[in-house]
């Protein structure tokens, strides 16, 4: 089995085709295995529902047939290939997702781009901390709009001080993000394309798992 494609991202909508979540392609094939989610593809402006089993012949005859794009990701199993799907539909489940987007480290850094917010560099997260824009010594809050991404060198520099006082300025000023930057950043990846006909911005707020 091909691990890269079991860890690919598949949106989860609810039973009316809201977004609900994210999971992993081998958690979305358990759900779809179990049946308490069936496979959503959109083809052509068509509609298709399928369980595990015809989900399974859709993508034999996918594959025979060389009808698979090229963003498409498959997994091999003893007797059979099958293609991971990129869209799930909770059978039972129909409540709707929270609207504001969790206050957490990852979301932070997907906010900013994994981008320093005072010399603008692009580092891997390893290589960024999060600051106090207003220092928490000065009254600062742990807030979306008082905190950001920032350089280990940038960090050490500014130090306890403010932005102004540090002789620093911000590459564009931290707020609320309106929708998840998780799912924003997955949609610049042409094989989750498909997520956009379910995700406006009223729904790109949704909880990931």
């Amino acid at each position: 089995m091909s691990l890269e494609a079991l860890q690919s991202s598949v949106l989860v909508l609810n039973k009316g085709f809201t977004p609900v979540h994210l999971v992993t392609a081998q958690r979305a094939f358990c759900m779809v295995f179990k049946a308490v989610a069936e496979v959503v593809l959109m083809e052509d402006g068509h509609l298709g529902l399928y369980n595990f089993e015809t989900w399974q012949e859709v993508s034999q005859f996918k594959k025979r047939n060389g009808l698979a794009g090229q963003e498409s990701e498959w997994v091999s199993t003893v007797s059979y290939d099958i293609q991971v799907p990129r869209i799930i539909r909770l059978l039972f489940y129909n409540r709707y997702p929270n609207r504001r987007v969790s206050f957490n480290r990852r979301n932070i850094f997907a906010r900013d781009e994994n981008r320093c917010q005072y010399c603008g560099r692009k580092s891997p997260t390893s290589e960024l901390s999060i600051d106090h824009v207003i220092p928490l010594s000065r009254g600062g809050r742990t807030l979306w709009a008082n905190v950001v991404c920032a350089c280990t060198g940038c960090n050490k520099r500014k130090g306890g001080r403010t932005p102004e006082q540090a002789r620093m300025s911000l590459v564009r000023r931290p707020a609320e993000p309106r929708f998840n930057p998780l799912i924003k950043l997955r949609l610049r990846r042409k094989k989750y394309y498909s997520w956009k006909q379910f995700l406006d911005e009223a729904y790109w707020s949704v909880t990931l798992e």
